[in-house]
């Protein structure tokens, strides 16, 4: 994969394209941000296995981008009506800057950590998950009814209208609400003269004592910080009186400067563990060779020690080796060979990946969360295809997709289509101390399986939009 981005995006990126990069950033941003949003609306609809409960919400976010659209892209954009090996070379350049999003949106910034939380904590029986989603579905069910009936009982004991007021007329609840004698009743305990008293005796006396504590504190201590306590309730016959007693929490002023001084230093640690992370991630051999590829495509220097100079870039120094190549176009020459691998093997792997899944016989099927399985499935194939051509469309109209770059705008259109990465089978495997990922095959298999049709038809009506005529 490396070889194979490297040997496409030096040739394909130049000046005239590099506006591309941010607008195929940002679609890929919202694609993962819809799957986001559809697969927690999914969970909140129907039950979830308790060990897939965020691995759900990485299955709707992070599709597989690499060896699919790679293939899909490299077998059409060589062809007619594209212009061959040029529209090839820039369609997996363009896959490359969205796998160059994936690997910084899913390792870096800490989307895998998704999958380390399904297995943090005691499991969860799936009769206890179908019992509350039941619940949760009876009150939904509920709500509205509820809603109506209390705003029917609300109109119903409305205050009389303004006309029968000026009339004289006064509603017995405001004429209740406002008698003293009524107040008295509503609060028995307060009426008690001896219970006021006693009350209001032992909070004095509470008064005093923190008052006394409060002023041997006040000499001892040299500087603080003040705090409220709760308030303190005085009853009588009459009135409710409330008053507010504070007292004082001291702290030398060592004592704080330490505090801050631990509070900055783990501050700092946490931002150097995440520095470091993100640029361990980084280094990783397929989003290293997409940082090394585009320097050298838009520095013409840089450029023409690999690729002879066309009319897309006439830079003024341009060395040349004995052969008459490009000093280093042997190096180019390496990374297109190896590169030519990259998508045979990598469809060998997702094939091998999903031949190991094994969700179990019809018995395991029957006790599955078919609901979310299938919703998934039909969300992530076919509705995000249509919002991703809509999308597309709507940037197209909006001038932040180039009309006339058919390859950008086709291969934004595949990207909507992918089913959920085999990367988070692998991860899975990992994080899970039993190693296994029953709940992922039971989620990624019915993907794989509308894959071939749905992403065809995405296919064939991407190039009927693209190409009218």
């Amino acid at each position: 994969m490396p070889c194979l981005l490297f040997s496409r995006m030096v040739p394909a990126f130049n000046a005239n394209n590099m506006g591309a990069i941010g607008p195929l950033i940002l679609i890929n941003v919202l694609y993962g941000l819809i799957g986001a949003v559809m697969a927690w609306v999914i969970k909140k609809t129907f039950w979830v296995p308790h060990r897939f409960r965020h691995g759900l919400m990485v299955a709707g976010a992070w599709g597989n981008i690499g060896d699919i659209p790679t293939a899909v892209a490299q077998g059409i954009t060589a062809n007619a009506p594209f212009n061959g090996t040029s529209d090839e070379n820039l369609a997996v350049a363009y896959i490359a800057v969205a796998i160059l999003t994936f690997f910084v949106t899913f390792f870096p910034l800490g989307g895998h950590l998704l999958i380390t939380k399904d297995f943090e904590g005691p499991d969860v029986e799936s009769e206890v998950l179908i019992e509350r989603m039941r619940k949760r579905r009876k009150a939904m069910a509920e709500g509205p009814p509820q809603l109506v009936r209390r705003i029917a009982r609300r109109l119903s004991t409305l205050p009389a209208s303004d006309a029968e007021k000026s009339a004289g007329e006064r509603p017995e609840q405001d004429v209740q609400d406002n008698d003293p004698k009524s107040i008295t009743e509503s609060i028995p305990a307060l009426t008690d003269r001896s219970l006021s008293t006693r009350v209001a005796r032992e909070q004095e006396e509470e008064f005093g004592a923190n008052r006394a504590s409060r002023q041997v504190s006040e000499r001892n201590a040299p500087s603080g910080i003040t705090s409220a306590t709760p308030t303190v309730v005085h009853g009588d016959d009459e009135h409710i009186h409330h008053v507010v007693q504070v007292s004082s929490v001291r702290f030398t002023d060592a004592e704080v400067e330490s505090a801050s001084a631990l509070s900055s230093e783990k501050r700092q640690r946490i931002y150097r563990r995440a520095l470091r992370n993100f640029f361990f991630y980084m280094l990783k051999p397929a989003p290293l060779s997409v940082l090394i590829s585009l320097p050298i495509a838009l520095i013409d220097p840089l450029k023409a020690l690999f690729v002879a100079p066309d009319a897309s870039f006439q830079p003024s120094f341009h060395p040349v080796a004995p052969d008459g190549e490009p000093p280093l176009a042997f190096v180019l020459d390496t990374a297109t060979f190896a590169g030519n691998a990259s998508v045979p093997l990598g469809l060998v792997c997702l094939g091998s990946a999903l031949a190991r899944l094994n969700v179990g016989g019809r018995e395991n099927w029957a006790r599955l969360p078919r609901g979310a399985i299938a919703a998934l499935a039909l969300g992530k194939m076919l509705l995000s295809a249509v919002v991703g051509v809509g999308i597309v469309i709507g940037f197209v109209h909006r001038g932040l997709l180039d009309a006339n770059d058919k390859v950008l705008q086709f291969v934004c259109i595949i990207l909507a289509g992918l089913p959920t990465a085999t990367t988070q089978v692998y991860l899975t495997q990992i994080y899970n101390p039993t190693g296994s990922a029953e709940h992922v095959a039971a989620f990624l298999i019915p993907q794989y399986i509308i894959m071939p049709l749905s992403l065809t038809a995405l296919c064939v009506y991407a190039l009927s939009y693209l190409f009218p005529s």
